[in-house]
């Protein structure tokens, strides 16, 4: 069940292959997500010192969270959980052939919340135009078969 999806990462991005990995989160920050006050837009993510960390997430404060939330910081980096074997993969896709990582949505399975990830390659503006011309054509189609 997808909780917020990023769907400037689906527009932007074409996917080569995906990952699903853990987010280190505190309490308040579980329910906030589950709530669905997560933003993905703008995040990316990064590898440093072999730790997967997503940058750019917002979080928005959990609403009924006590006044121990005063220090709060909801755009803070967040550890993501994968195996090593993936970790390394991931390294190496992106040291050789200059791709990227960008998180695709925040979902929750049974009562963890995780975080679908895909390495990536930026579209050119010739592709996103190319898509959009086929998304109007799709729509166009069901509308004459309706």
């Amino acid at each position: 069940m997808d909780i917020k999806r990023n769907k400037k990462a689906f527009f932007d991005y074409k996917h080569l292959e995906t990952f699903d990995a853990g987010i280190v989160l505190s309490g308040a920050e579980v329910k906030a997500t589950k709530m669905g006050l997560v933003n993905l837009e703008g995040s990316f993510v990064t590898i440093k010192n072999g730790q997967v960390i997503l940058k750019g997430c917002r979080i928005a404060r959990y609403p009924k969270s006590g006044a121990d939330q005063d220090h709060y910081q909801p755009d803070r980096d967040r550890a993501l959980l994968l195996t090593k074997r993936e970790i390394a993969h991931l390294t190496g896709s992106l040291n050789a052939r200059g791709l990227t990582i960008v998180p695709l949505s925040v979902y929750s399975s049974h009562r963890l919340v995780k975080v679908k990830i895909a390495l990536a390659q930026g579209k050119r503006k010739f592709d996103k135009r190319e898509a959009i011309k086929e998304k109007e054509y799709k729509r166009r189609l069901n509308s004459r078969v309706r």
